[in-house]
């Protein structure tokens, strides 16, 4: 165990990668309660969503740690969980059924494109500077979503929006927020999870939420989501040709493959893996997202990603995907406590949502503001996520400025041929989705 986990390389043991593994654990435990609640907006059971959220998990930490022997965990990733329920579902009318899908098809053309040298040319095609954007939007959206879950903002016939009154259950979600930001200052890598707890129990104590029945009980049933996103494929296959589902597919594997690139450099470089600017065994770790998204829609759930929550095991000592393995045998163990889940309301989950936003916001600060051409694009990517309720809709308006202020720049050596398509891709989006 010790010679293929690499500890002597990498100057670790049981000990750190255990602890590391439970603190990554810890640190990211609150999708086990925030991803249910959520797709339960999609129409989704959130027991069903429970029990994939904690499988996906486990399965694709798994493969990451025993294929691709990184410290790095996976679970459904935020902000596509929001895509899914409300805009996928919600403003495109999509059954969640035919959404999983989407999530199926884009797991298996990650798949591919992790199988050949596609990968590297679509991550060099867009600019870093649109990325960003993507990032800092989907946690404005996310926030936004947090928000409006715990009536902190309410729509409002004058103004559109405005703050909801501050009594009972947002009250609690205000309470939760302050806390939360307290014990990231002092507690960064389980913040979120310490916040929640701590806000459901006042939450308890004061009236707001009712304690649950039970703690431990059996594993609750996923057949209403199991498989049901090949259905669609055997049953209506007719429906899933269109341009509003391409769309759906493009931004679930566009998000995932990003984020992903992203989460694996800023891990891998916090445990000194990277080496002379390359990391090793990169095929195998996107390898490794594309089966756990892919096997994550058969369970039932969003899109799967890694997760940088893994920053805080490697923090706490881990360097080897042993790490990984303890985190995903913890998850396994989690499919007991479902009881729990009763005392996660919205008032518990939004300061989640709003720390995992502030979290993501900060990539702004490395968008080119000074360059207009650069700016232009930036900027309605990340204003129209959380203006048009769609994360979908902040990339498509992003992806059609982005060529069009660059060729005016007299900068259109500098865009790949492959956002030029992609520009006309959207462009239909527009015309025929929107």
């Amino acid at each position: 165990m010790k010679k293929y986990f690499m500890f002597d390389e990498l100057g670790t043991n049981y000990r750190r990668e255990i602890i590391g593994g439970i603190t990554t654990f810890l640190a990211m435990a609150y999708i086990l309660a925030v991803n249910p609640g959520i797709l339960e907006n999609a129409g989704m059971d959130k027991g069903a969503v429970f029990v994939a959220t904690a499988l996906a998990a486990a399965v694709g930490s798994l493969i990451m740690g025993i294929f691709a022997k990184f410290p790095i965990s996976l679970a459904p990733g935020m902000g596509l969980n929001a895509f899914f329920a409300f805009t996928v579902v919600g403003a495109y009318g999509i059954p969640w059924q035919t959404g999983l899908t989407g999530v199926f098809f884009s797991g298996i053309i990650f798949i591919i494109l992790s199988l050949t040298g596609i990968r590297e040319t679509v991550i060099n095609a867009i600019p870093a500077q649109l990325k960003y954007a993507v990032s800092a939007g989907i946690g404005l959206f996310i926030t936004f979503v947090g928000l409006q879950g715990a009536g902190i903002v309410v729509d409002s016939p004058a103004t559109l929006v405005t703050l909801g009154a501050f009594t009972g259950s947002t009250l609690l979600a205000v309470f939760g927020i302050i806390i939360s930001v307290i014990l990231i200052l002092k507690f960064r890598s389980v913040g979120i999870f310490l916040g929640m707890v701590i806000t459901a129990v006042v939450g308890m104590i004061t009236g707001v939420i009712a304690p649950p029945v039970s703690v431990v009980s059996a594993i609750p049933s996923v057949d209403s989501t199991f498989m049901v996103a090949l259905k669609p494929i055997f049953n209506d296959f007719d429906s899933l040709i269109n341009v509003k589902f391409l769309v759906v597919v493009l931004t679930f594997l566009f998000v995932d493959f990003f984020d992903t690139a992203g989460t694996l450099m800023a891990v891998a470089t916090q445990a000194g893996l990277v080496k002379d600017d390359k990391l090793p065994r990169a095929s195998r770790a996107l390898m490794a997202d594309a089966l756990a998204t892919t096997i994550g829609s058969l369970f039932g759930t969003s899109t799967t990603t890694a997760y940088v929550e893994s920053t805080s095991g490697v923090a706490a000592g881990a360097r080897s995907g042993f790490a990984a393995v303890v985190t995903a045998v913890l998850f396994i163990i989690a499919l007991f406590f479902s009881p729990l889940l009763a005392v996660v309301t919205s008032a518990v989950t939004a300061p989640a949502l709003v720390i995992v936003g502030v979290l993501m916001v900060s990539s702004l600060r490395l968008i080119e503001w000074d360059k207009f051409e650069i700016a232009v694009p930036a900027f309605f990517t990340v204003l129209m996520m959380p203006l048009g309720y769609s994360i979908a809709t902040g990339i498509a308006i992003g992806f059609v400025f982005y060529p069009v202020t660059m060729l005016l720049a007299g900068r259109k050596k500098e865009v790949h041929p492959m956002m030029y398509g992609l520009f006309f891709v959207f462009l239909a989006y527009f015309i025929w989705v929107r």
